[in-house]
């Protein structure tokens, strides 16, 4: 996947860049207010890439400006209801940081101006976001979850050849017996134990 672009910005549309990178034009769908900061046309640019799979099989490009832009797009589009044209107009008309405060007070008359969002979706909008950082570290709908220790002492003994239906039952055998609390080494040792290794 296409993360980001750096390359002379070839023309714009109303919805549109064309990158030019090594000869290559990369047609990038961008918010008005991503579109009104591009530099001159033919001048090197910059663009933060979320690529994403259509319904017909092809991949469309979604550019920002900034990391944050581009992961308050992914956060956006978490929400049900919520498309990349939504998150698109909820960006032009609020930048990340804008967007958090909106949240946090429950503004959603605010988040409603933006096109194609009517009152629920604004609603639904700010009901999700609130509290979520929009402006650093990953997006929290995508982080993954840390892994817990009954999950790393599976994996471990199938690293060592257990077979994943047996792993599982022995380390969640060792968990219930050793508690809540019970660290990866010991798991594993447990686990071992049982299968008479």
């Amino acid at each position: 996947m296409i993360g980001r672009l750096r390359g002379a910005l070839a023309e714009t549309t109303e919805e549109e860049a064309l990158i030019d990178v090594g000869g290559v034009g990369y047609v990038v769908r961008c918010g008005s207010r991503t579109l009104s900061r591009l530099p001159a046309i033919g001048d090197e640019t910059l663009l933060h890439v979320e690529s994403q799979w259509t319904e017909s099989g092809g991949l469309r490009l979604y550019g920002f400006l900034s990391r944050e832009d581009r992961r308050a797009f992914v956060s956006l589009q978490v929400i049900q209801g919520v498309g990349p044209k939504a998150a698109l107009a909820v960006l032009d008309i609020f930048t990340p940081s804008e967007l958090a405060a909106a949240a946090a007070r429950g503004d959603q008359a605010a988040v409603a101006r933006a096109s194609g969002v009517g009152p629920k979706l604004a609603l639904r909008i700010v009901t999700e976001l609130k509290g979520k950082p929009l402006t650093e570290g990953p997006s929290i709908a995508h982080a993954p979850p840390p892994p817990s220790a009954v999950g790393e002492a599976v994996a471990a003994l199938m690293g060592l050849g257990v077979a994943e239906a047996n792993a599982r039952r022995v380390v969640e055998h060792a968990a219930l017996k050793l508690g809540e609390d019970a660290e990866i080494p010991a798991l594993i040792k447990a686990g071992l134990q049982e299968l008479g290794r």
